[in-house]
C-alpha cells in the first residue's frame, strides 16, 4: 500500500529530546568478555568503514556486506539518546568491530515528528557518501539546531501546522539552520529544496517506521537488530557491546 506524502504531516511538531526512550544504562556482566573472531580483509586499496550502501530496507549500510554480524539501529534524529549512542559508541564500533570486517552496521531513521522527518531528508540527501557524516555530526550539534528550532515560540510551531509538508520541512530546516548546516558540508541549495519536496522520499521514511513498528516492534530509539532479531536492554554500548560479542563479533 502506498503511503502518503501527508501522512508525516498528521505527526505533532513537538521538540521532545528526551522522549525517545528505549535506553537501558544497566551494567553489563560480559562487558569485557574477549572478542575472538577473526578479522575479514576489505578488497585491495578499501577500508569497511568507507564501504557505505544504500540498503533495500532503506537503511544505509557500513562495512563488508558479508559480515557474520549485522547491526542495524533504529535512530531518531531529534532523539537525546541516538545522539549521545553516537558520540560514546560509534567510535568504538567502527574501531574495534567495522574495521574489521565481522560487524556491518546498517543505520535506518525513524521518523517521530516532522521536525525529525526535516533533519532526515537532509542527512539521506547527498546519497551514500555524505550520509554518516551528516548524521554524526548533524547528532553532535542537535543541541544546538534544537534550541534555534525552539526560539520560534508556540505560535511558529501553530504557523507551521498550518502548511503543507514540503513547505513545512522547508521552514523548519531555514528555523533549525539546517539548510546552511547542510550546505556548508557540500550540498547545493538547489538540492537542498530538492530533497526536502521529495514525496518518494517522504513516503519511504513512512514506511520505514511502520515496517519497524510492525515487524521489529520498535518502540523507542536507539533500538537494535543483532542478525535481524530484535535486542532488547541495548540502549548504550555497556550493554550492546557484549551482544555483539556473544554473536560472533
Amino acid at each position: 500500500m502506498k503511503l502518503k506524502f501527508g501522512a508525516v504531516a498528521a505527526l505533532p511538531l513537538v521538540l521532545a529530546l528526551a522522549a525517545c526512550g528505549g535506553s537501558d544504562d544497566k551494567d553489563a556482566a560480559a562487558a569485557n568478555t574477549a572478542s575472538t573472531a577473526a578479522p575479514i580483509a576489505a578488497p585491495a586499496g578499501q577500508q569497511w568503514v568507507d564501504t557505505i550502501k544504500l540498503t533495500e530496507d532503506g537503511g544505509y549500510l557500513m562495512g563488508n556486506p558479508d559480515a557474520p554480524v549485522k547491526l542495524v539501529e533504529y535512530a531518531s534524529m531529534t532523539c537525546s539518546h541516538c545522539a549521545d549512542f553516537a558520540e560514546k559508541a560509534i567510535p568504538s564500533l567502527k574501531e574495534k568491530y567495522i574495521a574489521k570486517g565481522t560487524v556491518s552496521l546498517e543505520l535506518r531513521n525513524f521518523v517521530r515528528d516532522p521536525i525529525d522527518m526535516t533533519a532526515s531528508l537532509l542527512t539521506r540527501c547527498g546519497g551514500e557518501g555524505p550520509y554518516y557524516p551528516l548524521t554524526e555530526q548533524m547528532l553532535a550539534q542537535q543541541q544546538d539546531w534544537m534550541t534555534k528550532l525552539q526560539s520560534i515560540g508556540d505560535a511558529g510551531f501553530q504557523r507551521l501546522q498550518t502548511l503543507p509538508p514540503a513547505q513545512q520541512f522547508a521552514e523548519v530546516a531555514k528555523a533549525a539552520g539546517l539548510d546552511q548546516f547542510v550546505q556548508q558540508r557540500g550540498v547545493s541549495s538547489q538540492k537542498i529544496a530538492a530533497c526536502l519536496a521529495d514525496e518518494a522520499a517522504v513516503n519511504k521514511l513512512v514506511e520505514m517506521n511502520k515496517v519497524a513498528s510492525e515487524k521489529h516492534q520498535i518502540t523507542g530509539t536507539p533500538m537494535f537488530l543483532i542478525n535481524g532479531e530484535t535486542v532488547t536492554d541495548a540502549g548504550t554500548w555497556e550493554t550492546l557491546e557484549p551482544k555483539l560479542r556473544a554473536a560472533g563479533a
